[in-house]
């Protein structure tokens, strides 16, 4: 079987489970050494397992609060240490937050967004950076949603986060597209069958939305060397890729 992505090094956050998780067993499959970060310890072991299963190489396990910005620094340094790059960035990790008014929600709840949401892939992207110029092809593929642009009553700090994060990934891909070969894009899952969009939908039937595997697919070719587009939106949904800054 073709592997395009052999000896190359992929991150992927939120990886125990939902997209993160079949992202990461997808990328292990198609040639990489997978660093696995999430903060369920027995989810990445899991994962690992699965992995091995399917004759990949075991992967790199990171328990870690992403809200450890400090920890997330210390990743990067130890990435440099062992691989000396970083070929694939896969931002995946992301919490619904509260469903209610704006003036019911309380300070630690929207930081708590906030944090995992879009400072996380901030800092992800100030430490992972110079690792990425170390690959011929760095990628960076951060998940977003059409909450973003739709800015749905009573999701405040979760609509919010992801409009800000869209905003952030598209000004790094500018500053970045004319001095390196790093590609950075926006993947929009839509509706999969995951817990987050269980948490946000309860009453909705998951067995009517695709499963976090068959996004994952989709989400792969991102990753890729060959893969050529930057500073746009994949949809899930419709499988276009858009501008962004044109919805």
């Amino acid at each position: 079987m073709t592997q395009p992505l052999a000896s190359r090094i992929a991150l992927v956050t939120g990886a125990s489970r939902g997209i993160g998780y079949a992202t990461a067993r997808a990328l292990a499959r198609a040639g990489a050494h997978v660093i696995a970060v999430a903060k369920t310890q027995g989810g990445l072991e899991e994962l690992d397992d699965a992995i091995r299963a399917e004759g990949g190489h075991a992967a790199t396990l990171v328990p870690l609060d992403l809200t450890d910005f400090d920890a997330i620094g210390r990743l990067g340094a130890s990435i440099h240490e062992r691989h000396g790059k970083l070929d694939v960035l896969v931002g995946n990790a992301g919490i619904a937050g509260p469903s209610s008014p704006l003036g019911h929600i309380e300070m630690k709840s929207w930081t708590g967004v906030i944090g995992i949401n879009l400072t996380a892939n901030f800092q992800l992207i100030r430490c992972m950076e110079p690792l990425l110029r170390m690959s011929d092809a760095g990628r960076a593929v951060f998940l977003t949603s059409r909450a973003g642009g739709r800015a749905p009553a009573y999701r405040g700090p979760y609509a919010a986060s992801k409009a800000a994060l869209e905003t952030l990934v598209q000004v790094w891909a500018k500053e970045v597209v004319n001095t390196t070969p790093i590609r950075i894009n926006l993947f929009d899952p839509g509706p999969t069958r995951t817990k987050l969009r269980g948490t946000i939908m309860p009453g909705e039937d998951p067995e009517t939305l695709p499963s976090p595997e068959q996004i994952a697919e989709l989400l792969v070719p991102l990753c890729l060397p060959s893969w050529s587009e930057t500073g746009k939106l994949f949809d899930a949904a419709s499988r276009t890729l858009k501008d962004p800054s044109a919805d």
